[in-house]
């Protein structure tokens, strides 16, 4: 059965269903521990951003394209600090989008998260077709929307369980993306440094062959920040888990900082070695599921199943990275509904913590991603991405203008501090305007932001109309 969640901030009644201990009040359990944390951030980040779309970074920008993912790292790092600061000061359902509606006003908290739950299920729709995909690589003659189907189902179930069991298969999941990125650094470091047999040190002469270092000039570090900063989406469910970690000043900390550290090491290394390893053209060039550079890495060692293994790796990262975005969109739709800004139903939660109706309500992705499967993957996947990321960006600007406003007022202390405050967050603002204009320049971009601008432009009319609705309710 199902209890109301928001037991103080829906209905003034306490929840009996969990021990206070375990249950914060909006019916939420606490149970995830710091190290669940990480690999929850972690499984959300390295995706197929980074497995399969890093090859269209270096396509723009080439070997260039590590300058962008080191200044991605930069940005995201700014964004998840200032983030975290605000959770684990005020470690409460919502995250960044209850702060915004607490410090900028009710609508930019309405904003905020609607705009990250339409970033999240859009892109989970792309990372579901993208594993039906990469399943149908060992059964071709299976239907796509069949394996889409199937990985629907598996996501749905697991962040239906409960979060512990959504927080361990997470564990799983990113200790595998972990370990298979880990060996390709390695591998990779080995054939650039030493060779083996059959094939000799690659050496660094691919840096600057083929136009050189930057041969876009930097105008191409800039176009493909949008890109860039697709791959480092998903630290945002690090400061979303803080209402249901069990210590969330301690839990939050740890694994942001160790998030932002990793991801920057990850990237820029990866992506720098897979630009030294090859010709960036050829990276460039490269399609299907050889597009992944990393499955050229592996093939370059000789070894007979690189394709095969690559292609198992880049499913789990679809599906860790899918799990997480589904239960990132649930979680800040809940909150919505236990602030009165959504439908009542969405604030209630199983007995084990759950969600349930938001997170249904969020397979939305989902659905998106069956009919994707009817029609095609390939052409659109690019189109898709940008929409999430301009959508996510909203957020973040909204996030960032929040800690400007959460540092002026200084009445709670978080236990997470960015370095530099606000000077540091206008920083990143600039840094995330400077994204979001490179829709004046990649066509892609420019699609989404016109689709992103009249999302926004009907999210603050359905604000207006859920308010006006409120205070006919209250004079009634």
């Amino acid at each position: 059965m199902d209890q109301q969640v928001g037991a103080h901030a829906v209905e003034g009644s306490a929840s009996t269903d969990a021990p206070a201990s375990s249950e914060g009040s909006s019916g939420l359990t606490r149970s995830l521990g710091h190290r669940t944390m990480l690999m929850i951030g972690l499984g959300s980040a390295l995706g197929t951003g980074l497995f399969f779309g890093s090859g269209a970074a270096i396509g723009v920008a080439g070997p260039a394209a590590v300058v962008s993912y080191a200044l991605g790292a930069l940005l995201i790092a700014v964004i998840g600090l200032a983030m975290a600061e605000m959770a684990t000061a005020r470690p409460e359902p919502g995250s960044f989008g209850a702060a915004a509606g607490r410090y900028l006003g009710e609508w930019a908290g309405y904003v905020s998260r609607w705009c990250y739950w339409a970033a999240s299920v859009i892109a989970l729709g792309g990372e579901v077709v993208a594993a039906g995909a990469y399943l149908q690589y060992w059964w071709p003659q299976t239907s796509l929307s069949v394996f889409v189907a199937l990985v629907a189902l598996a996501i749905i179930v697991i962040n239906l369980l409960s979060v512990r069991a959504f927080g361990r298969a997470e564990v799983v999941f990113s200790t595998l993306k972990v370990t298979a990125l880990v060996a390709f650094i390695l591998v990779a470091l080995v054939l650039v440094l030493f060779g083996v047999p059959g094939h000799p040190a690659t050496g660094f002469a691919h840096l600057t062959d083929h136009g050189g270092f930057m041969p876009g000039g930097m105008e191409s570090i800039w176009l493909s920040m949008s890109i860039v900063m697709f791959a480092f989406v998903g630290v945002e469910v690090v400061p979303i888990t803080a209402a249901e970690a069990d210590d969330p000043r301690r839990s939050v900390r740890t694994a942001m900082r160790a998030l932002v550290a990793r991801l920057g090491l990850f990237y820029v290394i990866a992506v720098g070695l897979i630009v030294t390893l090859n010709a960036w053209t050829d990276v460039a060039s490269a399609k299907g599921l050889t597009a992944s550079p990393f499955v050229k890495a592996f093939d370059a060692v000789g070894l007979p199943a690189a394709a095969g293994i690559m292609n198992a790796v880049i499913l789990v990262a679809a599906l860790s990275t899918g799990n997480a975005q589904l239960y990132g969109a649930g979680r800040l739709v809940h909150s919505l509904a236990v602030d009165r800004l959504a439908p009542r139903f969405l604030a209630r939660t199983t007995l084990r913590g759950v969600p349930l109706a938001a997170t249904l309500v969020s397979t939305f992705g989902l659905v998106l991603a069956i009919y994707l499967a009817q029609t095609g993957v390939a052409d659109i996947f690019t189109k898709l991405a940008s929409i999430a990321i301009f959508s996510v960006m909203v957020t973040w600007l909204l996030a960032l203008a929040s800690f400007i406003a959460f540092k002026r007022r200084g009445d709670v202390d978080g236990s997470v501090h960015l370095p530099g405050g606000s000077v540091t967050a206008a920083l990143g603002v600039v840094g995330v305007l400077a994204v979001m204009a490179t829709a004046f320049e990649v066509d892609d971009m420019r699609q989404a932001a016109l689709i992103g601008s009249g999302w926004v432009l009907v999210l603050l009319v359905a604000y207006l109309l859920t308010r006006a609705g409120r205070a006919r309710a209250r004079t009634s």
